[in-house]
């Protein structure tokens, strides 16, 4: 009885093993699968057709807002690869979790505050996209937070209303979700203005003098920074009339910039798959248990014989 209750007990031991083992497979096979669309509905080239260029005079664009009439803008960060179409809807959340075609998308778009004027005419514009890896989406954002990066990326461009007009970046700033001021669109007072001006100058990590005034445009491309708890990075540039020639045009390959040396994580860190890890430590815990389990029968039937020989 006591063999045949540690062969029945091996047996059931290594079946939940096996499922587990199973499991988790197919969960990993799945989490990796998922990641994989939700990054791929979010690269720069799902949109690249749509993109307005003078050669084809908007009209790939306008296809794009035959799809989604909420699309109104493109936005281009020249030596990264933020280089998408921009979105407004009549809250700060649909876009979160929509896409530039309006279809469902957990990496959503980038969206200008619902509070904000389409033309951009606003003294504070605030635009919105996720932090993604792979350099999705605003997932570059943080990439500014080395010198470096900050220093070699000055321009940028947005297209609205029919033509392109220059960005100029000034400020990089770190701060968190619940700065009224910084996320408060669309600042009327003058007083208030400046008091906005100030401080993201004081709160900026680096920054660059160009003149601007409370009498410019400016916008805030913000997304969320794992640099600190409900953390926020902020790119500040000035919207003018003047376009910029895109100093990145010949650099091969063109994949965005690349991870700077500080303050930012890999995406492989972030990423690196912990369920190998897992499943091993679970096996070796299985096995472990089993063993001395096996080892409780055996020393039990042990004294049984010895008893009965006894």
């Amino acid at each position: 009885m006591g063999k045949k209750t540690i062969q029945i007990f091996n047996s059931i031991v290594n079946f939940i093993i096996t499922m587990i083992i199973v499991m988790l497979l197919a969960f990993a096979g799945y989490a990796l699968w998922d990641s994989k669309q939700i990054y791929g509905t979010a690269d720069k080239s799902i949109y690249a057709v749509y993109k307005p260029t003078v050669e084809n005079e908007g009209i790939s664009f306008m296809e794009l807002q035959a799809l989604n009439p909420e699309v109104f803008s493109w936005l281009t960060v020249y030596g990264t690869n933020i280089d998408y179409p921009v979105t407004q809807g009549s809250d700060n959340m649909k876009y979160v979790s929509t896409n530039a075609e309006g279809l469902y998308s957990l990496s959503g778009s980038i969206f200008l505050d619902c509070q904000n004027s389409k033309d951009f005419s606003d003294f504070n514009s605030i635009l919105y996209g996720h932090h993604m890896e792979h350099k999705a989406m605003f997932g570059e954002i943080g990439y500014f937070s080395d010198r470096n990066i900050f220093d070699a990326h000055r321009y940028g461009n947005l297209y609205f209303d029919g033509k392109d007009h220059g960005i100029e970046f000034f400020a990089f700033i770190h701060t968190d979700a619940y700065d009224g001021l910084v996320f408060t669109a669309n600042i009327r007072e003058e007083e208030m203005r400046q008091l906005l001006l100030d401080d993201l100058m004081e709160k900026a990590m680096y920054k660059r003098d160009i003149g601007v005034t409370i009498g410019d445009r400016i916008v805030l491309f913000t997304t969320c920074s794992s640099a600190s708890t409900n953390g926020r990075d902020i790119l500040a540039g000035k919207v003018t009339d003047e376009t910029y020639d895109d100093p990145f045009t010949n650099a091969e390959p063109n994949d965005g910039i690349g991870q700077p040396d500080t303050g930012v994580q890999s995406g492989f860190v972030k990423e690196a798959p912990v369920w190998p890890l897992l499943l091993i430590l679970i096996l070796i815990l299985a096995r472990l248990i089993k063993y001395a389990l096996v080892k409780y029968y055996e020393n039990k039937q042990n004294r049984i014989e010895q008893c009965k020989e006894v």
